[in-house]
């Protein structure tokens, strides 16, 4: 699972969630490399003709638009959401993806873990609601993340209580 329970002393709790990660820079390096050999095949059979170069922009600009997404998703996976749990309060900060950082503050006592199995942008919405407001916690994560994260969540809070 893309989070994980930090261990720290028996009146708080910290939770460390991130998307998943499956592409490394090296598999990036690798992936980019192999799918652009593989575009490149069969210009050999025209190499020297007048052809490849009327196909040689659509090939290149294919080759940009993968990196150019596979940078982007790189990019989204720096997302980290960090939640810290005392008696007192509750601590949540999420890093975005070009350095921002929000955060958002409330009291444990009144703290509400919600897991919406529908009305939600997706299944298995899961938001911590204090204070007035309410904010989402791992939108990255998949529905059985959500739901196991939830299940987790509410036992923590249970035991700070």
């Amino acid at each position: 699972m893309p989070y994980e329970w930090l261990s720290t002393p028996d009146t708080e709790a910290r939770l460390h969630v991130w998307p998943h990660r499956s592409l490394s820079q090296r598999g990036f390096v690798w992936f980019l490399g192999l799918t652009a050999a593989l575009i490149a095949l069969p210009l050999l059979g025209i190499l020297g003709s007048p052809v490849v170069w009327a196909l040689l922009p659509f090939l290149l600009a294919a080759i940009w638009a993968i990196w150019f997404a596979l940078r982007k998703n790189g990019r989204d996976r720096d997302i980290v959401e960090d939640l810290s749990l005392t008696r007192d309060r509750v601590h949540l900060v999420r890093h975005g993806p070009r350095g921002q950082r929000r955060e958002w503050d409330a009291n444990t006592y009144w703290l509400r873990v919600t897991l919406h199995k529908t009305g939600g942008p997706v299944p298995n919405y899961l938001t911590l609601k204090g204070e007035g407001r309410e904010v989402e916690l791992g939108a990255f994560l998949s529905e059985e993340e959500r739901i196991a994260l939830k299940d987790e969540l509410a036992e923590r809070l249970a035991r700070l209580r």
